[in-house]
């Protein structure tokens, strides 16, 4: 009975002689966890001042996705959620380091795969603002260049949503949720737009594409009745300034001369030639 009682009171004093030697390990991981979250919030803060001096929130508000994400989250801005974001990032990397200095094996192995996993997350965080950043200056490139036309509205609009809706399938794919069933999705998807583009181009241009082949079929029976007129007037020309045609005595003489058979003027009036030149008229008495 005593010998039990004294295994009893030795056990007891052995665990509390482990809980004490423990505390320390206790005290450093939660030093570590305190660090992490202060890290985490200079990170946060540092995050969200600059994505608001960078402009996300405007140039992000300004498409279809900032107008879904503050109905789903009135008030919280592009930025703050963003800092959010790289909040839990950095406590989630301090949180694990606290773990492993406590030195639960189990515990650690499962930290150790989520902390793995941050580098995907960062990189669809930036790819989000990279995609943000273009589709909000799309946006605004098309409604100054086009202003408030219907050209420009469509172009404002559907801009900023091909390059969001691109973006999310680089984002699912860079987390690796379900990567076979987003590259189907995205393949289906770009096939569509390029075909209903295609559609589009074909049928609404049918009629100008039409009237641009006729007028440069037109221009080039233009060019080419004009090239055949110049041609007959340059022989024309040619023939005028070189030999005669043949005269009607079978002789080919040179343009100016009389042909033979034919009466020179001096003739048809009755004046008398000589060697071309005409006789000298007698003194008057």
């Amino acid at each position: 009975m005593f010998l039990a009682q004294g295994d009893i009171g030795r056990s007891l004093l052995g665990g509390l002689e482990a809980v004490i030697a423990y505390i320390p390990t206790i005290i450093g991981a939660l030093v570590i966890l305190l660090i992490g979250y202060i890290v985490a919030k200079v990170v946060q803060k540092v995050v969200e001042k600059g994505l608001h001096k960078m402009g996300v929130d405007r140039r992000l508000k300004d498409t279809p996705l900032g107008g879904q994400m503050d109905r789903a989250t009135p008030g919280a801005s592009p930025s703050r959620v963003l800092g959010k974001v790289g909040f839990w990032l950095i406590f989630l990397i301090g949180l694990v380091s606290a773990l492993g200095a406590l030195g639960i094996a189990a515990v650690t192995n499962f930290m150790n795969q989520v902390l793995a996993y941050v580098p995907n997350i960062i990189a669809a965080i930036l790819i989000f603002i990279a995609a943000a950043l273009v589709a909000g200056a799309i946006g605004g490139l098309a409604r100054r260049t086009m202003g408030d036309t219907p050209t420009g509205k469509i172009v404002a609009t559907v801009g900023p949503t091909l390059v969001m809706g691109i973006a999310v399938f680089m984002i699912l794919t860079q987390l690796g949720i379900a990567p076979a069933i987003v590259q189907i999705t995205y393949t289906a998807l770009m096939g569509a737009i390029a075909l209903g583009l295609a559609l589009a181009f074909g049928l609404g241009g049918r009629d100008i594409a039409a009237d641009m082949l006729r007028s440069g079929y037109d221009r080039a029976q233009r060019e080419q009745a004009q090239a055949r007129q110049e041609a007959t007037v340059g022989r024309g020309a040619a023939e005028d300034t070189g030999w005669s045609t043949t005269s009607p005595g079978g002789a080919t003489t040179p343009s100016g001369t009389a042909p033979s058979g034919t009466t020179s003027p001096g003739s048809a009036t009755g004046a008398p030639q000589t060697g071309g030149q005409m006789p000298n008229r007698p003194p008057a008495t």
